[in-house]
């Protein structure tokens, strides 16, 4: 951000010093159609978590399975578990969306009860998971639809990038047509996965094997044991199908009126779904003896096993590919919020908090895309590449939101509070104790630059923000002005010739200031010359009532010698305000403005970077009228 922009002449609030987005949210009407529903806030917001169901129990297994089938017995235990820690964060993230109503979830509960610096790390870790969602996601969509159709296999990057594409387009629409784009498909998983374990439970053998005939098995021999590191390795694994369940409380403000209630709903709705399906497989997994093999997903032979190698079986399939690759939506519901939270505290450019007209923080959308497209490109469109990465940030996320919540309940102290903050606490010794572990046994398959990416991330949020108080100190915000007062007011007009955008900014000019001084620059050639003794010659007959000041620098430059000019000028003239005057034309068509000099925009530069003058640029517009 330029520092000089207090004094352009553009109207309206300096770049960098408006006030925070007002996040209240407006009674139902307006606007609020372009809010969320909570029927629709499952279809925007929890794609991320609802397709962790794909890759959850399958993380369990394929650690359990070195055990061999005497680990596999440990699946449900493991699962449910997971579960009561779900219950635990779902009831946590419900009181965290009735206390900060304005989003901001994990960021937001640490900021007020652990410190600034502490939600810094928050809001950097929900980054770096929000954006690795995003890439995981498409990839994992895409490695569904390759594993069915070989062929596209070596075309996978660019299909990632066309998924990404949809996605953001999508989302750039506003996040309610985002969730009536995605509502269907997460109807049809939803429904398909329930199906599957209601017509399992009533199975007393699989249907079918096709699926896993063939492949080889990943299951350890001779166990008799399984010791608790297995089981925390286990434990930690799979709750990478909790990834997304904080995304409701980010993004309070995106739903309708009563927000917090809505969001609420969302919350235990997800919960609940999430919970059924995760135990529901699992309970499929022990009743069908399921062994891993290779190649073929633990979901895929639990299909085949409740419903047969049939037309269901594919449609579980399809279900799952597609929401798989729309589950990046999660991230872009849940992290534009929370920039524009970072960026009414100071932590993120101002821009990021700007709205478009449908609700969306458009330039968290494209900041979001691009850096998912290069992570893909990066990762050559191979999830095992990102998997490692992921679901770190959402551990801390966690922890810190729950250490939050005790201390909340400490400062509050309402009725129960003893029981409300001994559950926070045991889901923060549970999300700490995972964080721990994932990042130690992912450590050297990648995990590593998450834990360099982090810090460096919360470096840059303190520096912007030491950037926005420097400038808030020399603008003085927050203090009584002095009372404006009328000073001399000198203007400099840069011209070339003379031309009907001659007259009009020296009549401008004329109209703006006290004193009017035409400056022309004469570079050392001798074509240069006759042009600036063409000039004079013409400025003296045309007698405009402004003099004309020719300035001669020995080198071919335009810019430099203007602002040493003006700096001459604030010399010779304390007290006085020096204006530039800029002419410039403005094309009739779009393309016409390739045609340009750009000398503008040469002065402009040039001034703004070396003089405290105010910079006008005075727009003369090339009309067919005008024609």
């Amino acid at each position: 951000m330029s520092t000089d922009m207090g004094k352009t002449c553009t109207a309206g609030r300096a770049p960098g010093t408006e006030e925070p987005p007002d996040t209240r949210i407006p009674a139902a009407g307006g606007e609020d159609r372009h809010r969320l529903t909570a029927l629709q806030g499952l279809a925007a917001l929890s794609l991320d978590a609802m397709a962790s169901v794909a890759y959850g129990p399958e993380s369990i297994v394929l650690v359990l399975a070195a055990a061999g089938a005497y680990g596999l017995g440990f699946t449900l235990p493991v699962t449910v578990a997971i579960a009561a820690l779900l219950a635990v964060l779902v009831a946590s993230y419900r009181q965290v969306i009735a206390a900060f109503p304005d989003g901001g979830g994990s960021y937001a509960v640490a900021g007020r009860h652990l410190g600034r610096r502490t939600s810094l790390v928050a809001a950097a870790s929900l980054i770096l998971d929000y954006v690795l969602n995003v890439a995981v996601s498409v990839t994992a969509g895409v490695a569904a639809l390759t594993s069915a159709f070989p062929g596209l296999y070596g075309e996978r990057v660019w299909i990632c990038l066309g998924v990404l594409l949809l996605v953001t387009a999508v989302n750039l629409r506003g996040v309610v047509e985002s969730a009536k784009a995605f509502l269907v498909p997460t109807a049809v998983f939803v429904g398909s996965i329930l199906a599957m374990v209601v017509v399992g439970l009533f199975r007393d053998a699989p249907v079918s094997t096709a699926s896993a005939t063939g492949h080889a098995s990943t299951l350890g021999e001779g166990a008799t044991a399984v010791g608790a590191l297995l089981l925390l390795k286990a434990f930690a694994a799979g709750c990478s199908a909790l990834t997304g369940v904080e995304a409701v409380a980010n993004a309070v403000p995106s739903f309708r009126a009563p927000a917090a209630r809505r969001a609420q709903r969302t919350e235990v709705a997800l919960g609940a779904l999430l919970g059924v399906m995760l135990i529901g497989l699992s309970v499929l997994i022990g009743r069908f003896h399921l062994q891993p093999v290779e190649g073929v997903t633990v979901l895929a032979q639990l299909a085949d096993a409740s419903f047969g190698h049939n037309a269901a079986f594919y449609v579980v399939q399809f279900a799952t590919m597609v929401l798989l690759a729309l589950a990046a939506n999660t991230s872009f519901g849940g992290l534009p919020v929370l920039m524009s939270l970072l960026a009414r505290d100071n932590h993120l450019p101002h821009v990021f908090a700007l709205k478009a007209d449908r609700q969306v923080h458009r330039h968290g959308v494209v900041w979001l895309a691009l850096v998912s497209a290069v992570l893909l490109v990066f990762s050559g469109g191979d999830t095992n590449t990102l998997v490692p990465l992921f679901a770190i940030g959402v551990f801390i996320g966690f922890t810190l939101c729950q250490l939050g919540m005790v201390r909340h309940w400490y400062a509050l102290r309402p009725r129960g509070w003893q029981r409300k903050a001994v559950l926070n606490g045991f889901g923060a010794v549970l999300t700490g104790v995972s964080a721990v572990v994932v990042t130690a046994t992912k450590f050297t398959e990648g995990a590593w630059l998450v834990v360099v990416a982090l810090p460096l991330l919360v470096l840059g949020f303190e520096k912007v923000h030491r950037a926005y108080a420097e400038i808030g100190e020399r603008l003085e915000l927050g203090r009584i002005p002095q009372a404006p007062h009328r000073s001399r007011s000198l203007v400099v007009v840069p011209v070339s010739g003379l031309s009907r955008l001659t007259s009009q900014a020296l009549t401008a000019a004329r109209s703006l200031g006290d004193e009017v001084i035409a400056v022309t620059v004469t570079h050392p050639s001798p074509e240069d010359r006759d042009a600036a003794e063409a000039l004079r010659r013409d400025w003296e007959l045309w007698k405009p009532g402004v003099e004309l000041t020719e300035l001669s620098p020995e080198t071919r430059s335009l810019g430099r010698p203007l602002s040493e000019y003006v700096r001459k000028l604030a010399r010779t003239h304390p007290g006085s305000q020096v204006t530039v005057l800029i002419p410039e034309t403005e094309p009739a068509h779009l393309w016409q403005r390739l045609l340009q000099n750009q000398r503008g925009s040469v002065v402009a530069h040039a001034v703004r970077r070396d003089t405290d003058a105010v910079i006008c640029r005075l727009r003369f517009r090339l009309t067919a009228e005008a024609r």
